[in-house]
């Protein structure tokens, strides 16, 4: 009798689950399959995005070793028109380096000022990676040497100076030099005495610089 009832019990309440599942599978089985699909379309999703984008990237890439090969053929004017393009319509690392690489070109064609203002807007794009806007800011400090005054370098590059950035002592060297040429030995000692007495400077600006500091001293116009 006992097991009779056992039985009885199990059939039971097997049958409720079974009641309760396909009550279940009525009220709800849509959403169920619902979300599956959108888990299962969500993944594709990312596939298909990431497969997207990294051909865009790829193609971005292939402009930008075209526009490359004709600013190597001496073809600047093409090549910068190829950059530009870039700038616009490229994608990943792409834009930026079209940037810096039209900057570049603009300098090597004498045009000091259109080159200043290219490095100076990486220089400023908070969107663009640190080490392109600081290597920016270098280039257009450097620039500013021969064309600008002391003001101006420092403007671009002080804010490079301090222990830990990785461009303090081209940094340090170009300030060093537009204070010589301006005329400000002192300043220029202070600045080329920093270079040397950091250890990590790499050793042909260090060399650099003392040959300034030997320069300054000689001249006797920064005891």
């Amino acid at each position: 009798m006992a097991n009779e009832n056992d039985t009885f019990i199990r059939e039971v309440n097997e049958q409720i689950r079974s009641e309760q599942m396909s009550n279940f599978w009525g009220r709800y089985g849509i959403v169920v399959i619902g979300a599956a699909v959108l888990i299962v379309l969500s993944a594709a999703g990312v596939g298909i995005y990431e497969y997207w984008n990294t051909n865009r990237a790829s193609a971005s890439g292939d402009q930008f070793a075209s526009a490359l090969k004709l600013a190597s053929e001496g073809k600047n004017d093409e090549a910068l028109k190829a950059f530009s393009d870039l700038e616009t319509a490229g994608h990943g690392s792409y834009p930026v380096l079209a940037k810096f690489r039209s900057a570049t070109l603009l300098a090597q064609k004498g045009d000091a000022a259109g080159a200043i203002a290219a490095f100076t807007a990486i220089g400023n794009d908070n969107s663009a990676p640190q080490v392109f806007r600081d290597t920016a800011k270098v280039r257009a400090a450097w620039l500013l040497v021969d064309t600008g005054t002391y003001e101006q370098v420092s403007a671009q590059a002080e804010v490079l100076t301090g222990e830990g950035q990785a461009m303090r002592n081209s940094a340090r060297e170009a300030l060093g030099l537009s204070a010589y040429k301006a005329g400000d030995f002192v300043k220029a000692k202070q600045w080329f005495e920093q270079i040397t007495a950091d250890v990590q400077a790499p050793r042909n600006v260090t060399s650099r610089a003392q040959i300034m500091l030997d320069n300054i001293a000689a001249s006797g116009k920064a005891a």
